[in-house]
């Protein structure tokens, strides 16, 4: 069994599109405690089996393509399935006196900090994966009632990319496995505003 070490080509690359056009592909599951490492064993939608050790530090995206036969015409992707993450967005507290400011990002800290989420701030952006049942959460950000901020769920695939890869096992890795079987594959947006 050969050991992959390297991405050759994401899937949703137009090239490689054309490519794998009419190749039988195997689809590798990774969940968001596997996408965050870079070693790992993982048996495909058709049962063969991949070792993969990629170089320290590498990044894992939806699509990846980690074996490619044009001769066998075979093929094997990965597929992330990546819980959703809650995005809080602090941009409407621009503007605003240093005092609101701090006020602000003190309850945002203590409404998050008092329920044990992890959160990356990148920005004026805060996120927090589902680590609990997403009712739960709006439920907690509903009741806190933070005025200028907005806040939504958003695919944990698209966030990836505005994430530094200790970042990303922060977010991922400490995420409980009983939030992902609560959140199933509802990607619909929820958007909230508050204003005072």
């Amino acid at each position: 069994m050969e050991v992959i070490t390297e991405i050759i080509g994401n899937a949703h690359q137009p090239e490689w599109q054309e490519k794998l056009a009419g190749m039988h592909i195997e689809r590798l599951f990774l969940d968001q405690w596997t996408a965050q490492k870079s070693r790992f064993l993982i048996a495909g939608d058709h049962g063969n089996e991949y070792p993969v050790a990629l170089k320290r530090g590498a990044r894992i995206s939806d699509g990846d393509i980690v074996a490619f036969d044009p001769e066998k015409g075979t093929a094997a992707v990965l597929c992330l399935d990546l819980s959703n993450v809650l995005v809080i967005d602090m941009d409407g507290l621009a503007g605003r006196t240093p005092e609101d400011i701090i006020r602000i990002s003190v309850e945002l800290g203590h409404a998050i900090g008092n329920q044990h989420w992890p959160a990356v701030v990148k920005g004026t952006k805060v996120y927090v994966p589902l680590t609990v049942d997403k009712k739960v959460m709006l439920s907690v950000m509903e009741t806190h009632n933070i005025e200028g901020i907005t806040y939504s769920f958003q695919p944990g695939t698209d966030i990836i990319p505005y994430l530094a890869p200790h970042e990303v096992r922060r977010l991922f890795g400490g995420a409980s496995h009983e939030s992902h079987s609560h959140e199933g594959h509802d990607h619909g947006e929820h958007t909230h505003t508050h204003t005072h």
